[in-house]
């Protein structure tokens, strides 16, 4: 079946511009042999013997388990034992966060809408350091094996089951963009029909991650995010030559009005601001990065705190420096496009196309050229999934199974539902990919939807770390509240936006200098005053709205029904940012035999 407007098959201009050969499917290939044989390899060859007692401890006072999930051979599976190493973990962090959706969308976003986005690279920063000194260390002393088992210590199995079942909804949601912007990405270079390629991803994928666990997660994650970044790079490097030097390419940039960096008007309404941005953009990644479950499994899968935080630290400048590519991509793009719009001139029917058109005709006359992006591509995909599937599974076990039923399965059962769940979700996640074909604008469609579920756990969490007075009514309400209020303003704004009632906020596009005969379509202007205001909203600004409405709700609701007496509160369950504030009846616990808190009376 195509997609509307012909993404389904191959735009038939583009077949003089390219050819897809034998040097590029060898490459292409090789990155799924080597994914398939780290499964392989991890799963029949490699298993850690190290016993819990030489994990090194995090903090004074750590909980140390028995074991995690009921038997070793489930913390070998899903948490490598805790005892991965840091570089590999780093970049399986970033993988857990950069798919073929920041490559397409970032460059796309650039393209249309300007330079001002590139500010991300700076709440990428800001937001690691607040994670490493604010979050992690809670993790790490609590010794979890999933990031929701706090909410029980602190609050209630409740709203751990909430919290939980909110983010199988937001990696559910997550699913298919990560398995549909790769799909397309190859099939406009190479003419395969689209479900094939899409079912291709989910298998590979599925295979290496049922069979290997974390560790092969983890290890073809590095491998692939090295692949990942080489293309991106190579595009670049070659791009920036082929438009004769970077004086040309900013200055082109600037008399295209693309060039921007310094937009401080204030109105919410506006896509991209120095405010929508910086504030956005650390609240978006903050909400991922500190309390996600794809994010804390690897943090915990190494043996201390030190390592936990060289983990992100990597993890942050590495991202920084990915999407700063990215963004500098967009740049080439337009300065290649910019007297001819490639949407415009039908060369492509969806901005997410625009840097597959890019690569294939500025460097795909370069033999290999087509199959190492189309691999880097591939590579984010396989493991952004990987990364999901095994995260989830794991939250079904322990937080689902274990958490909210209260059912401890044996360990031969375990497996089966974990490695189970594996593969219903690759088969939710090619299902999910058919719906997503009606839908454009990935990067915006997949930030509001995501922002919901993310937005409200970080939300619960930062209450729970932060507010020491909070208490179980005010987090139940403060959650509900800004899910509530997070979910009316994204669903309101996607069906606002299609049924024609905001203007496109896209810069300016020239048909100047195409080969054929085109003219720009008249745009109606449209009156947005009469548009319901918060529906107007860029959306950088949904998460911070879903954040701050869980924190402001659940902390004056707490303060109204008997707030939490601070003086009996374990301190390991507040942050370290606010341990000289806190009472000494908080440290006592310290001094005794520790218990898994979850086990407290």
């Amino acid at each position: 079946m195509a997609l509307p407007g012909g993404i389904g098959t191959l735009p038939a201009k583009w077949k003089s511009d390219y050819r897809f050969g034998s040097i590029d499917y060898t490459i292409f290939l090789g990155m799924i042999v080597l994914s398939t044989g780290t499964g392989i390899y991890f799963s029949c060859y490699k298993k850690t013997k190290k016993s819990i007692e030489e994990v090194e401890p995090t903090l004074p006072g750590s909980v140390v388990k028995e074991h995690d999930f009921g038997s070793a051979k489930m913390s070998e599976y899903l948490l490598g034992s805790r005892q991965l190493k840091v570089f590999p973990v780093a970049m399986s962090l970033i993988a857990s966060y950069v798919s073929g959706v920041t490559i397409l969308g970032t460059t796309s976003e650039i393209y249309n809408y300007g330079t001002q986005y590139w500010f991300i690279a700076i709440a990428i920063l800001l937001q690691g350091i607040a994670v490493s000194y604010v979050y992690i260390p809670v993790f790490t002393v609590l010794q979890v094996g999933s990031s929701y088992e706090y909410l029980e210590m602190r609050f209630h199995s409740v709203i751990r089951s909430i919290a939980s079942f909110m983010f199988i909804l937001d990696e559910i949601l997550f699913l298919p963009f990560i398995v549909y912007v790769p799909a397309i990405a190859l099939n406009q270079v190479s003419g395969i029909n689209l479900h094939v390629i899409s079912a291709v991803i989910v298998i590979v994928c599925v295979f290496y991650t049922f069979v290997g666990g974390i560790k092969a997660v983890v290890h073809t994650d590095a491998w692939q995010t090295l692949v990942m970044f080489l293309s991106v790079l190579v595009v670049a490097v070659l791009g920036t030559f082929y438009a004769n030097g970077l004086d040309k390419l900013f200055d082109d940039a600037a008399k295209g009005e693309r060039l921007i960096f310094t937009n401080i008007n204030p109105s919410p309404y506006v896509r991209h601001t120095v405010w929508s941005v910086l504030i956005g953009g650390f609240s978006y990644w903050i909400s991922f990065n500190a309390v996600n479950q794809t994010m804390v499994q690897r943090y915990m899968s190494l043996p201390s705190l030190k390592q936990a935080r060289a983990s992100m630290a990597i993890f942050t400048i590495g991202v920084a420096a990915f999407v700063s590519v990215c963004c500098y991509v967009g740049l080439l793009i337009f300065e290649k496009y910019q007297n001819c719009d490639p949407l415009s001139a039908g060369l492509i029917t969806h901005d997410d196309q625009l840097l597959p058109l890019y690569v294939v005709q500025t460097v795909g006359h370069i033999s290999g050229m087509a199959g190492l992006f189309i691999a880097g591509i591939f590579g984010a995909a396989l493991s952004s999934l990987s990364v999901v599937l095994n995260s989830t599974s794991l939250v079904i076990l322990e937080d689902i199974v274990r958490g909210c039923f209260k059912i401890q399965p044996s360990e031969r059962a375990s497996t089966i539902l974990v490695k189970g769940s594996i593969i219903v979700l690759g088969a939710i996640a090619l299902s999910l990919v058919l719906v997503l074909e009606h839908l454009s604008g990935v990067l915006s469609i997949c930030t509001s939807m995501t922002a919901i579920a993310a937005g409200t756990t970080f939300g619960l969490f930062t209450l729970g770390m932060l507010v020491p007075w909070a208490n179980n009514v005010g987090t139940a309400v403060g959650g509900i509240a800004g899910a509530l209020l997070a979910g009316w303003i994204s669903f309101g704004t996607q069906f606002t936006i299609a049924a024609g009632q905001l203007n496109s906020q896209k810069l300016n596009v020239s048909v100047e200098q195409c080969t054929t005969n085109i003219t720009l379509p008249e745009h109606n202007w449209v009156d947005e005053e009469d548009v319901f205001p918060l529906y107007r909203l860029s959306y950088h600004w949904i998460n911070p709205i879903g954040v701050a409405t869980v924190i402001v709700v659940g902390s004056i609701v707490s303060l109204l029904t008997k707030p939490t007496d601070v003086k009996t509160l374990d301190a390991q369950l507040i942050s370290p940012v606010l341990h000289r504030f806190l009472p000494k009846e908080c440290f006592v616990s310290r001094q005794q035999p520790q218990t898994n808190l979850l086990n407290r009376t």
